[in-house]
C-alpha cells in the first residue's frame, strides 16, 4: 500500500502538501525529518510534519519525495508541534515557521560540514615574554580575560569583542597557545559568588522550588538590583539536575559583556545563537545545544528556536523589550513562544525587567504569574535623584540646557562619568533651506530626510536611502542650510567643544556597527576615567557603568504624545531604564530630564512615585478604553504601489467578515500615520475582541477570505497577532 507524508514547504500557502514516500528511499519517514520535494518549478527542502497520511488524489498525480536528508529527525517532535500551534496562532504559513526554526545551513539540500572549535589558554611560558606594550589596551584585556576564564574558543573571543587583529598577535608571540576544549566539571558550585540580599535569596529559593514544574515567575528589580546573580544561581540549580537553560536577551550589543560574566560563571557549559554569527557558527553551537555537548544558551530572539536535550529552565532578560518582538515575515513574539516552551517542556520560564510590560503585570494581577520583587539594589547602592528640568523659554545649545551642562561639569571634576542619552542618531533629523523653506524629505518615504555630517550624507532612517549631503539648496540655490534639533552626532560635536580634555564616547548604530566595536566602546568606559557617554537606547538595556554618576536626558516629549496608545508605556520604561545607569556602584547617582511638558501626569507619576504606580495607572486607563492586555487585538496590513490598491483590498476583505461573533470590532481601512515607505502605500485594518477566541475566529475566516481575493501582483498582506505597533 502507498506510504504518503505531509511535508511543511516555505511558500506562502498557508498548509502542509503531501508527498508519495517511496520504498526506493530506504529509509522510515519520521516527523522532523528534512526530504528534497519538487514544488513547482523548484527543489525546496522541506520538514515532514505528519507520516502515513491519507488523501484522495490519484497515486499517478501524487508527486515523489526525491530525497531523505537525515539519517534522523533534524527537528524534534516538540519543535515541529510548536511550529504548527505557531503557525496556527499567528496566522501564518506552516512552511515558513518550521523553516526559521531550522539554522540557515539546514535549509539547504547539502550537507552541513561542522569544524572543529579552537580553543586558546595563555602560554606557561608567559612570565618569561617580554610585556605588551602600553598602548595594546585590547591585547591586555584580552590576555586578562583567558587567564580567568581559563581557555576560549576563537568563535568566544569573537563574542567578548576581540577581533583576529587583536587575538594573532598574541598566538604569533607565544602569549597563547593551543588548549584542548573546556569541559563543564560542575566548579561553577564551588566558585566565588557574591553574598545574596533576602530579596535575592528568596527569589532563587522561589525559582529553584519549581525546576522540574511549569511556573511563570515575573522578576520586577530595580536597576542595579541584581537580576543577572538570580539568573545564575538559578541556572546553577538546573544544571546540578542535569538540565539545560536557555536565556533570551534582547539584542547583540548585550552578548560580549553578558557573555563574558556566563562564561566566567559556568566555563565549557555556554553557547551563543545571534545574528552576529556567521552560518556555520551558529549551526555549530546550535549542535551543541541540541547535542546537550553545552548546558546553556544564551541568545537572541531567534534562539528560542533552538532543540534541547534536556530543558530545566527559561530566562527572559528585559522582557519587556520591543524586539523580542517579529516586525516582519512571521511576526512571532519571543517572549511569548518562551512561556509556551515552557509549558511544552514542564520547566519555569523567568521573565526578568526592572519595567516589567503592562501584558506581564496584568498577567501578575490574574494570578497566571507569580510576582518576585527586587526593591533593594544590590551592594547598597542608592536610587538615583530625578530632576525635571524646564526647558521652555530656555536658551539650548545645541539641545543641552545651561543646567545640565553645568552639571556635566560638576561631575567630570569630581572624577566621575556622565551619560547624555537622546534616542535620536544622525546630525541633525532635518535640514531646511533658511531663504525657501526646502526641506530634505525622502523621496520613498512620507520622511525627512536624517543629516550625518560625519559621512557628508542625508539617510532615511526608515528605507535606508542616501544621498550626498547638499551644500546649496537644490530649489533656490541659497547657500544657508539650517539644521533643525540634534542628533547623537551633533550632540557628540557639541559637547566636544564644551569639554575638550575629556573623552566624549558615542554609543548608537553607527559606532558600533563593525565588530567588536561596542565591547570596544565598552572597555573604554569602565576604564573608569571622567568621560562623557552620548548615545540612544543601546545604552539604555542592562550595561553596568560604576562610574556614571550623571545621566541627562535630552528629549523625552516626543513619546508622550504619541499617536500609539503604547507611546506612554515605552517612554516611560526607557526613562526609567536610563536613569538606571546612575549611580549603580557605591557612588550617588543624579538623573536630569530636560521637557517642555513638566506637569505632564506620566512624567509627575514616574518622578514622584515610580515605575510600578505609574504602570497601574495607565493599566486603570487601558481597562477603562478596553485596550490591550485588558483586551485582545490584531492587525490586517497591506501594502501595494498606490494607497487605493491597498485600501481597497482591506475594504473587500472586511465587506467579507460576517459579523457572527459578539464582542469583536474592527476598524479601518486606515492609512498607515506614515502612509508611503519604501516606495510603498500601507494601510491596516484593526481587529480587537473581548476574548482571544473570538478574535482567532475572525482571522481564521479573513485568512481564509484573503487567501482567495484576488489581488493586483503588487499587494502584499500580512497579519500580526499581538502587535505592538498598530501601523
Amino acid at each position: 500500500m502507498p506510504r504518503f507524508v505531509t511535508v511543511a514547504v516555505p511558500c506562502p500557502l498557508r498548509r502542509g502538501f503531501d508527498y508519495l514516500w517511496a520504498e526506493s528511499l530506504g529509509k522510515e519517514p519520521a516527523i522532523g525529518m528534512r526530504v528534497s520535494i519538487p514544488f513547482g518549478p523548484r527543489r525546496l527542502v522541506g520538514v515532514i510534519i505528519a507520516t502515513d497520511s491519507s488523501n484522495d488524489i490519484p497515486i499517478n498525480k501524487m508527486k515523489v519525495v526525491l530525497r531523505v536528508l537525515d539519517e534522523k529527525p533534524t527537528l524534534p517532535l516538540d519543535l515541529v508541534q510548536l511550529g504548527q500551534w505557531a503557525a496556527d496562532y499567528y496566522h501564518h504559513p506552516v512552511g515558513d515557521c518550521i523553516q526559521q526554526m531550522l539554522p540557515v545551513t539546514l535549509r539547504k539540500a547539502e550537507q552541513a560540514k561542522e569544524k572543529p572549535a579552537q580553543y586558546w589558554q595563555c602560554s606557561a611560558e608567559i612570565k618569561q615574554l617580554p610585556p605588551l606594550s602600553a598602548r595594546a589596551h585590547q591585547q591586555r584585556s584580552l590576555l586578562a580575560v583567558i587567564q580567568q576564564s581559563g581557555q576560549l574558543s576563537r568563535r568566544q573571543i569573537k563574542d567578548l569583542g576581540y577581533s583576529n587583529n587583536i587575538l594573532n598577535p598574541l598566538i604569533n608571540g607565544g602569549y597563547l597557545n593551543k588548549a584542548n576544549a573546556p569541559v563543564a566539571d560542575g566548579s561553577y558550585m564551588h566558585a566565588d559568588k557574591p553574598i545574596l540580599n533576602s530579596e535575592q535569596d528568596a527569589a532563587v529559593n522561589a525559582i529553584s522550588a519549581r525546576l522540574g514544574h511549569f511556573d511563570r515567575f515575573l522578576l520586577d528589580g530595580v536597576t542595579g538590583s541584581g537580576k543577572t546573580e538570580v539568573y545564575l544561581r538559578a541556572i546553577e540549580y538546573c544544571l546540578a539536575r542535569g538540565e539545560q537553560a536557555l536565556v533570551l536577551i534582547p539584542e547583540i550589543g548585550l552578548t560580549p559583556q553578558t557573555l563574558q560574566r556566563f562564561e566566567q560563571r559556568f566555563p565549557g557549559c555556554v553557547s551563543t545563537l545571534h545574528s552576529g554569527l556567521s552560518d556555520g557558527e551558529r549551526f555549530q553551537n546550535w549542535r551543541k545545544i541540541e547535542s546537550a555537548e553545552h548546558q546553556i544558551l544564551l541568545g537572541t530572539r531567534s534562539a528560542v528556536f533552538t532543540p534541547f536535550n534536556n530543558l530545566g529552565l527559561i530566562v527572559v532578560d528585559e522582557e519587556h523589550d520591543a524586539s523580542y518582538k517579529q516586525q516582519d515575515g512571521w511576526r512571532y513574539s519571543a517572549r511569548d513562544i518562551a512561556v509556551k516552551r515552557g509549558s511544552d517542556h514542564n520547566c519555569p520560564v523567568v521573565l526578568g525587567s526592572a519595567t516589567p510590560s503592562l501584558d506581564s503585570l496584568h498577567n501578575v494581577a490574574q494570578n497566571r504569574y507569580q510576582l518576585l520583587e527586587l526593591r533593594e539594589r544590590a551592594g547598597g547602592a542608592s536610587a538615583p535623584a530625578i530632576r525635571l528640568l524646564d526647558i521652555r523659554n530656555e536658551s539650548l545649545d545645541e539641545g543641552l540646557s545651561k543646567s545640565l551642562l553645568d552639571a556635566t561639569t560638576r561631575t567630570i571634576a569630581a572624577g566621575n562619568q556622565a551619560l547624555i542619552f537622546l534616542n535620536r542618531r544622525g546630525f541633525s533629523p532635518q535640514l531646511q533651506c533658511h531663504s525657501c523653506g526646502w526641506l530634505a524629505n525622502c523621496k520613498a518615504c512620507d520622511a525627512k530626510m536624517t543629516v550625518h555630517f560625519g559621512r557628508r550624507e542625508l539617510r532615511c532612517h526608515h528605507c535606508d536611502a542616501s544621498e550626498a549631503l547638499p551644500t546649496i539648496c537644490p530649489q533656490c540655490h541659497h547657500h544657508q542650510l539650517i539644521y533643525q534639533g540634534p542628533g547623537t552626532e551633533r550632540l557628540e560635536l557639541s559637547l566636544k567643544r564644551h569639554f575638550p580634555e575629556v573623552p566624549v564616547i558615542r554609543i548608537d548604530r553607527d559606532t558600533t556597527s563593525a565588530k567588536g566595536s561596542m565591547q570596544s566602546l565598552v572597555d573604554d568606559i569602565r576604564t573608569g576615567k571622567p568621560c562623557i557617554l552620548v548615545g540612544t537606547q543601546m545604552l539604555a538595556k542592562g550595561h553596568h557603568f560604576p562610574d556614571v554618576t550623571l545621566v541627562g536626558i535630552v528629549d523625552i516629549d516626543g513619546g508622550l504624545f504619541s499617536a500609539d496608545f503604547r507611546g506612554p508605556e515605552r517612554s516611560g520604561q526607557l526613562l526609567v531604564q536610563v536613569a538606571g545607569r546612575a549611580g549603580r556602584a557605591d557612588k550617588l547617582g543624579t538623573v536630569y530630564i530636560q521637557t517642555h511638558c513638566p506637569e505632564h501626569p506620566a512624567l509627575q507619576a514616574l518622578v514622584n512615585d515610580g515605575y510600578q504606580p505609574f504602570a497601574r495607572q495607565l493599566l486603570a486607563e487601558r481597562q477603562l478604553f478596553s485596550l490591550p492586555p485588558i483586551s485582545f487585538s490584531a492587525v490586517i496590513r497591506a501594502d501595494a504601489t498606490s494607497l487605493e490598491g491597498a485600501e481597497a483590498f482591506l475594504e473587500r476583505l472586511r465587506a467579507s467578515l460576517a459579523p457572527g461573533d459578539t464582542g469583536w470590532s474592527i476598524v479601518g481601512p486606515l492609512p498607515a500615520p506614515m502612509t508611503r515607505k519604501a516606495g510603498r502605500f500601507r494601510a491596516a485594518l484593526i481587529l480587537q475582541a473581548e476574548r482571544r477566541s473570538v478574535l482567532h475566529r475572525q482571522l481564521h475566516t479573513a485568512c481564509h477570505i484573503g487567501d482567495q481575493l484576488s489581488k493586483p501582483q503588487n499587494l502584499r498582506w500580512s497579519v500580526d497577532v499581538d502587535p505592538i505597533d498598530l501601523f
